[in-house]
């Protein structure tokens, strides 16, 4: 076992007295080291009960016979962090936490890994540093937060921020808004739509790095901590089978995620996480994938924000197995993928789709191609991403003059200042992991448009990304980004912006003479940030459409 490196012979008798003053005893010597790394914190409503998340997995541990040692992981609040200087913040820890991970699995010996996350960068950073490990390992996240209720109505955190938007259109007062800050987040887990903390630990499901469950069992339900002791049970016996990531997290088990992905709807984060995931496994996932896997793959499932439901009753209709179980309808996974319990199809035997208004019967999708889309033409010549399921059908096609903002607060002051009109094409540039620097989700004025009741009025495109929680219009991880000389960053003020989603495409109506011309005279912003990890992170990271991985 890698543990007697630093707890076996007369050589590492100092290393054990460190452990004996721990409170170690010899007989825990003779055990297998089980490292939980968990990502608990008092600032993150996600992550907040973490701790019994990760007793519950060690008590699982302790009765198969290993040692369980947990250490802390790093995490952001999106939510708190957006709108502000602290956004820029989120995307650039994904790096740090798959890093800091690696560094404390391979300084202590550890035989494998028990990893506990639940918001946005932390499950993309911890499968990161699974992939990166490759020593055998599993996931169980926090689950999802229930719905908010006010009058009978589901609440998420999009109904804050779209709430904004209507105080500042004057649709609605000071006293609703108090209201439903008080009743929309009801307690602890990641936010209760299919947003990208749970669209990420849902696609970890398929991948076969966590148990069925993992991605919809709520936070607060007793069901999340058996599910936890049953990890801790199960991560011995993956040790003794010596299964690894690796052989796991194949492409066959990515095209499973993606297809999962089309069919729920998730956020456009998962397209820059999985490549970003692929890429430490050891092989490309690249935008034309998506869009092959989106062209045969329906979408099944409307979530907030794209529908009403939340991850509670996605759960409640058979959850994860039983959207997998309609895919398998059509041989659109593939059930021999291997995940740490055996196949793909183990997670389909007693499966169910328990209700047909929330997970639709393949036979009778929401649309006959997936919930997320990428575009290419002379604007995104790399590509860029859209949310297709969370979009008006009426701005599926769409062409409107460009309304240019340099940075994202100063888009979300037009907004709500009504300078926007219906048929813009809001343009947000220079915020893409590096001009950012770190790649801005953008809630704020997406959340404000949809408010305002512009969402369905207003198309919005950036080098940036948006949140999960996002709907409407919103095109965003267009690459080559603006600092790095992007066709976006050629744009002017009233240039016509054509986009057609369905069609996959997304234009500047421009010859390529005159994007040439304004190519010559371009010079890019100054730095938004001249030292600390920021700038680091901006000399080091690459373009959103290969995951905004760091540049070899």
């Amino acid at each position: 076992m890698r543990s007697d490196s630093v707890n076996k012979g007369t050589a590492r008798s100092p290393h054990r007295s460190l452990f004996k003053a721990m409170g170690f005893i010899d007989e825990e010597f003779n055990r297998p080291l089980i490292g939980i790394a968990v990502a608990r914190s008092e600032i993150v409503p996600g992550h907040l009960h973490l701790d019994t998340i990760a007793k519950a997995a060690a008590d699982g541990v302790r009765m198969a016979g290993g040692v369980p040692v947990q250490f802390p992981v790093i995490g952001v609040c999106d939510g708190i962090a957006m709108g502000h200087e602290g956004m820029r913040y989120s995307l650039v820890t994904r790096e740090l936490i798959a890093d800091s991970i690696e560094c404390m699995v391979m300084a202590h010996g550890f035989d494998a890994v028990i990893y506990i996350p639940n918001c946005d960068k932390i499950v993309p950073g911890m499968l990161m540093a699974a992939a990166r490990l490759n020593l055998p390992g599993i996931f169980i996240s926090g689950g999802p937060m229930l719905a908010g209720r006010r009058g009978g109505k589901a609440l998420t955190l999009t109904t804050m921020f779209e709430a904004v938007g209507a105080v500042g259109a004057g649709k609605m007062d000071k006293a609703e808004l108090a209201a439903l800050e008080d009743a929309a987040c009801p307690g602890c887990g990641s936010c209760s739509g299919m947003f990208t903390a749970n669209s990420m630990n849902c696609v970890t499901e398929a991948l076969g790095m966590a148990l069925p469950g993992n991605g919809t069992i709520p936070a607060v339900m007793a069901e999340r901590l058996r599910l936890a002791k049953k990890t801790g049970l199960l991560v011995l016996d993956v040790l003794k089978k010596d299964i690894r990531p690796q052989t796991i997290m194949t492409e066959a088990a990515f095209k499973n995620a993606l297809a999962l992905d089309m069919a729920l709807g998730c956020s456009t984060n998962t397209a820059l996480h999985l490549p970003a995931v692929a890429h430490e496994a050891g092989f490309k996932l690249d935008l034309e994938l998506l869009n092959r896997i989106s062209a045969v793959t329906p979408n099944l499932c409307k979530l907030a924000p794209a529908g009403s439901a939340a991850i509670e009753d996605l759960h409640a209709a058979g959850g994860i197995p039983g959207v997998l179980k309609e895919l398998a309808k059509k041989k659109l996974i593939d059930l021999e993928a291997r995940t740490v319990y055996g196949s793909l199809a183990h997670a389909l035997e007693g499966a169910e789709n328990l209700n047909p208004a929330i997970i639709r019967p393949i036979e009778n999708p929401y649309s006959a191609t997936g919930g997320l889309a990428a575009l290419k033409g002379n604007l995104a010549p790399e590509g860029c991403v859209v949310k297709r399921s969370a979009v008006a059908p009426n701005m599926l096609k769409h062409e409107g003059p460009a309304r240019i903002f340099d940075a994202e607060e100063a888009a979300f002051d037009a907004i709500m200042g009504s300078r926007i009109k219906a048929g813009d094409v809001i343009v947000i540039r220079y915020e893409g992991p590096r001009g950012g620097p770190g790649m801005k989700e953008m809630l704020g004025p997406t959340g404000a448009l949809a408010g305002m009741g512009l969402d369905d009025k207003v198309a919005l495109i950036t080098d940036g990304r948006f949140s999960g929680a996002t709907k409407g219009a919103a095109i965003g991880h267009v690459s080559p980004e603006a600092a790095d000389g992007g066709p976006i960053g050629l744009l002017q003020e009233g240039d016509l912006i054509a986009i057609d989603i369905e069609g996959r495409s997304i234009n500047v109506k421009l010859s390529e003479a005159e994007l040439a011309r304004r190519k010559e005279g371009w010079k890019p912003l100054p730095p938004k940030v001249k030292s600390g990890y920021l700038a680091r992170y901006a000399g080091q990271v690459s373009s959103a459409s290969t995951g905004a991985i760091f540049r070899e």
